[in-house]
């Protein structure tokens, strides 16, 4: 069994160059992190003009946790409603069959 070395990618965050090793197939989703973070990176910036460094970071990575933290309840919520008008509607098709 051959083991595949993974391709390592350089991306620059704050300025910063990383040498990221990207799994097989990941490529794209690692490039459009590294998008996301520098546009947060970006608008936090712009809000709080005197942040640098690891305060800048660490301000953006908690907004894009708590945009996480929303989207996470936002599906929970979707789910829940989607069960919902699901077992509704097998409780439906159950009466329908069950009636003479």
């Amino acid at each position: 069994m051959s083991l595949h070395a993974q391709p390592i990618k350089v991306v620059s965050i704050l300025g910063t160059d990383y040498s990221i090793k990207a799994p097989d197939g990941q490529e794209e989703t690692l490039a459009a992190a590294v998008r996301m973070l520098n546009t947060s990176l970006n608008d936090t910036k712009r809000q709080y003009p005197t942040l640098i460094g690891d305060k800048l970071l660490v301000l953006a990575a908690l907004n894009l946790c708590s945009r996480q933290i929303a989207l996470q309840h936002e599906h929970q919520h979707t789910l829940a409603r989607t069960q919902a008008q699901i077992d509704a509607t097998v409780d439906a098709i159950a009466r329908t069959i069950a009636q003479p």
